[in-house]
Formats: structure tokens, sequence, C-alpha cells
């Protein structure tokens, strides 16, 4: 079976952040594993406080996990200071790790902010070299290319600037702001555009994580980068059009939709 790291913070409301990378990841056929950045305590309404791990015990998790079990895929999420990310960056260098997917978290789905304004620098300079790929939405990717974006002309020009660079290809998300679910990707200098099914589901808490944490399963798993894609975003529209239904705010997605074995199903007693 092949294995993927998840560096990310728990959620305690279980829609994004680790819990979401390890329910993606499992039903996307890899081992989940995974290093907390941070625990926050948070539910559909918001986020409520968070507790950063010390860099030095984030190291500890890395390296527990790089020397027993090699993961063959990396993603990346919500990091916060500038010191963890460092701790990250030295450390896949360090281990030679591949298939790196940074989702660069900034800001929550229910607009709380989860990064510190010296560590988007950090991020920038330490961990988007490294990258395989990120996956940043409308409002991340303005922050990395310094650009307005509101048009599918934008959204190219933006990403065009982004991957040129910092060296990394990039799937820029597009969502409600631009043009519902189509997200462009550009590799290797060529621009390649998904289009995302129309799906009426308000429910979107854990998105970012799970579209990240799927196409790093399918990197893992040896599919090229625009079959990763191709096959996360099938993923994803699959998760919202079970239209699950929890919570007061943005509620999460169902990851497991797709779960059909013996041990699943519900007691109809």
């Amino acid at each position: 079976m092949k294995t993927a790291l998840s560096i990310a913070g728990s959620d305690s409301c279980g829609g994004a952040g680790i819990q979401a990378d390890i329910k993606t990841m499992t039903m996307n056929g890899v081992y989940a594993m995974t290093a907390i950045t941070a625990l926050t305590a948070q539910n559909t309404t918001g986020v409520r406080a968070i507790q950063e791990a010390t860099p030095a015990f984030l190291k500890e998790q890395l390296d527990a996990v790089f020397e027993d079990i090699f993961p063959d895929a990396v993603k990346i999420g919500m990091v916060s200071s500038s010191d963890l990310i460092r701790v990250i960056a030295e450390r896949l260098r360090h281990y030679g790790a591949k298939n790196i997917v940074v989702d660069p978290v900034m800001v929550a789905t229910s607009g709380s902010s989860l990064m510190k304004t010296d560590a988007v620098q950090t991020l920038i300079d330490e961990l988007l070299p490294l990258s395989t790929v990120i996956t940043p939405n409308i409002p991340e990717g303005e922050i990395l290319s310094s650009e307005k974006i509101e048009s599918r002309d934008d959204m190219e020009r933006a990403a065009k600037r982004i991957g040129d660079t910092y060296g990394c290809a990039v799937l820029l998300k597009g969502g409600h702001r631009v043009n519902d679910a189509n997200d462009l990707l550009y590799a290797g200098g060529e621009m390649q555009w998904f289009e995302g099914k129309r799906i009426d589901n308000p429910n979107t808490h854990g998105t970012g994580c799970t579209l990240s944490s799927a196409i790093a399963s399918n990197l893992a798993k040896g599919y090229s980068l625009s079959e990763s894609v191709a096959r996360a975003k099938e993923y994803i529209s699959g998760a919202l059009s079970a239209m699950l239904d929890l919570g007061k705010g943005a509620g999460p997605m169902q990851h497991n939709f797709d779960l059909r074995g013996e041990f699943a199903k519900e007691n109809t007693k």
C-alpha cells in the first residue's frame, strides 16, 4: 500500500485539517500518517482558539514518520508560524521527500485568519520551492501573485506569475468568486483548465484540505499531476454531492460517500 503524510493542524469538528486529510487519504486508497502543527478549537461557525505545536515536537513527529514509514507523498496544510515552516522545510530537504503538495492555508472557510503575517513570507521562501504543486484559492493566489484576480484571464496571469517565480506547479482554485468550481493548473509552462461540477451545497468546510490530500494520494499511487488533479476533483464532487448537512455554519462534506463495506453500514434495527 502506498503512503501519504499530512502535515497540518487538527480540526476539532472533523471537517478540515488533519481529520479531513486522514479521511480523504483513506478513501483514496493510501495509508495516512500525520504530523500535527497545531490544535484548533473550532466548529462550523468559526475558530475559537489555536494552540501551536513547538518546533522541537513537530521535528520529532516528522522524524518518527520518515525514519520508519517513508511517505510516498506529503501534503502540507495549516502551518501558522515561521519557526514551524522552517522545521518542515529543513526536514523535507533532509529526507529527500517527494510528491509534496502545499495547500497555503491562510484563511479558514469561516473567515478566520490561520497564519501569522511573517509566516506568509517564510512559506514563500522555504516551502514553495520544494513543492511539486501548490493549491491556493483566489484570496491566497492574490497574496502570492500580488495581483487582483477577478476573471479567467486574471487567473492565468496570476498562476503563471506564481509558478514562474517560485518554480513549482500551481493549481489555482476558482471557487465561487470567479467561475464556480473551475480550477487552473499551470505546470511546465502549460495551462490546463479543469471544469468543475456546479453543486448547490453551502457546506464546503474543508474543501481545500480535501482536494490537496486527494491530489497527494493520487501522486503517491503514481498518477501524473494532471491525472491526480482530475481524480481529486471527481472525488470532491462526490463528497459534496452527498449533501451532508451538519452544524450551524458552513458544514463538512461527506468524505466517506463511497464507503460501502460491511462495517460501514448503518444500524437498521
